[in-house]
C-alpha cells in the first residue's frame, strides 16, 4: 500500500490529486492537505464524485513546522508532494527530514520577503538528504519538470554537445478578464516583474524586466510576443550541463494584461513592502491578489491553447542539429478532464508523473536531485499516456535572435 500526502489545494493540487487518483495501483492511498480544509474537501469530493476514489483530508499551516512534522507522523505517507507555495519549500523539506518521508515539489525556494528565488537554498540539503537515505526531487512541473526532461532527452538521443536552449513559454488561452493571472497572482507577478536573466558564455547577463521582446510563431496558438525573463530551471540545467554556452526563457503576454500590469507596478500594488493602512500592516502585492479573479475559477471560462516547448541547437555526430520539442494543451479539454484549465493541468500532471516514478522505484537516489538529473525515458513515455503527449521537429537552424 502506497500512501501519499500531497500539499496544497489549488488548481495544480486538485489536478495532481485527480491524476493520481485514476492511477489507484500506484497511488492506493492519498491524503491531500492544506490551511484551508474546505478546499481541499471540495477537490476530494470532485475526485470522488468522477472516480469513486477516497480522497483523505487534513488542515495543516505549512509555515509550522511542527504542525507539518505531526500531520507526516500522522499520516506515515512513503512521499510528500510540496504543491503549497515555495516560501513554505524548505519547511517541508525540514519535516520530511525529521520524519523520514522521500519529497517532491514543483517550484524552487524564495524568501517572502524578498523576490529572489535561487535553487541554492534547497541545494544545501542535499547531503542531509543523503544521510537519511531520503530523495528530494526538485522541479517536477511543467517549467521547470517537463521542460527540464526534455533537454536531458535531447541530450541522451539527440546532442553529442548541446550548445544553446531556449524554452518558449506561450498561453495561447483567452480567459475574457481585462487582467488576471492563471496562477498564484502572487508568485505570479514577482516573477514577471524581477529583471531578466539568461546564460551566456560562463555567467549570468541581466536585463531590465520585459524589455526584450521577440515575436515567435507558435504551433497550433500562431504568433505571440514573448518577453525574455529568468526562469528557474536555466539555474539547474546549466549547473548540470555546463557545456551550454546561452540558456534563455521567454514567456508570453498579451498587450492588455503589460498595460494592467504598468499601471499597477507605477501606482505602488505589486509592492512587497509592507504599508500602512487603516491602523494596519499590509503588503500591497497580497492585498492585490485578494481581489484578482481567483486563478482557480477560470477553467471553466478560459479557451485557446497552451504550446510550451525548447529549441536546442548544438552538434550531433559532428554536424550541426536544431531540434523543437514541445507540447501543445487545450484548456477546455484540460477542463474537461480534470476540472482546471490548462496552466494548471501542464504542472499538475507533471507533479503526479514524478511522484509515481518515485513510487515504483523507477527513480531512485539519496539526495537532493533536479529532475534533469533523472532517466527522462520513463517521464517521457508517461507524458504520453497522461494527457501531454509531445512533438519533435528538426528545424533548419538556430534561433535568429
Amino acid at each position: 500500500m502506497t500512501k501519499i500526502l500531497v500539499i496544497g489545494a489549488g488548481g495544480v493540487g486538485s489536478v495532481a490529486v485527480h491524476k493520481m487518483a485514476m492511477m489507484p495501483e500506484v497511488f492506493s492511498h492519498i491524503t491531500l492537505a492544506s490551511r484551508r480544509i474546505s478546499s481541499c474537501e471540495q477537490i476530494a469530493r470532485q475526485v470522488e464524485q468522477k472516480f469513486s476514489a477516497k480522497i483523505e483530508v487534513a488542515e495543516v499551516n505549512a509555515d509550522d513546522l511542527e504542525q507539518t512534522i505531526r500531520l507526516l507522523d500522522l499520516v506515515k505517507p512513503s512521499l510528500v508532494v510540496n504543491l503549497a507555495l515555495p516560501y513554505q519549500d524548505l519547511i517541508i523539506m525540514e519535516a520530511c527530514l525529521k520524519v523520514g518521508v522521500h519529497y517532491l515539489d514543483t517550484a524552487n525556494y524564495e524568501p517572502r520577503d524578498e523576490a529572489k528565488f535561487q535553487y541554492s537554498w534547497q541545494w544545501e540539503y542535499h547531503d542531509r538528504f543523503k544521510e537519511a537515505g531520503l530523495l528530494a526531487l526538485l522541479g517536477s512541473g511543467f517549467d521547470p519538470g517537463v521542460t527540464n526532461v526534455f533537454t536531458a532527452w535531447a541530450k541522451k538521443y539527440h546532442f553529442d554537445q548541446i550548445n544553446t536552449l531556449d524554452i518558449l513559454d506561450c498561453n495561447g488561452g483567452d480567459h475574457g478578464h481585462p487582467f488576471a493571472t492563471n496562477f498564484n497572482p502572487e508568485i505570479n507577478i514577482r516573477e514577471i516583474t524581477a529583471p531578466a536573466r539568461f546564460w551566456e558564455n560562463g555567467d549570468w547577463q541581466e536585463r531590465p524586466a520585459l524589455s526584450d521582446k521577440q515575436s515567435f510563431d507558435f504551433p497550433e496558438v500562431g504568433a505571440r510576443n514573448m518577453y525574455l525573463m529568468y526562469h528557474e530551471e536555466l539555474e539547474s540545467l546549466v549547473h548540470h550541463l555546463p557545456e551550454i554556452q546561452r540558456a534563455r526563457f521567454w514567456m508570453t503576454f498579451g498587450d492588455s494584461y503589460l498595460k494592467h500590469l504598468e499601471v499597477l507596478q507605477n501606482v505602488g500594488m505589486t509592492s512587497i513592502e509592507p504599508v500602512k493602512y487603516d491602523g494596519h500592516e499590509i503588503i500591497p502585492l497580497q492585498f492585490l491578489k485578494a481581489v484578482l479573479p481567483n486563478p482557480g475559477d477560470l477553467g471553466e471560462i478560459t479557451k485557446g491553447k497552451t504550446c510550451i516547448g525548447n529549441i536546442i541547437s548544438g552538434v550531433k555526430d559532428g554536424r550541426p542539429k536544431n531540434l523543437y520539442i514541445y507540447n501543445i494543451c487545450n484548456h477546455e479539454q484540460a477542463f474537461s478532464e480534470v476540472g482546471s484549465q490548462a496552466v494548471s493541468y501542464t504542472t499538475g500532471v507533471p507533479a503526479m508523473i514524478g511522484s509515481a516514478l518515485i513510487l515504483k522505484k523507477e527513480w531512485q537516489g539519496a539526495g537532493v536531485f533536479n529532475i534533469e538529473q533523472m532517466n527522462p525515458d520513463p517521464f517521457m513515455k508517461m507524458l504520453n499516456q497522461n494527457g501531454l503527449p509531445w512533438i519533435e521537429k528538426e528545424l533548419d537552424g538556430p534561433l535568429s535572435f
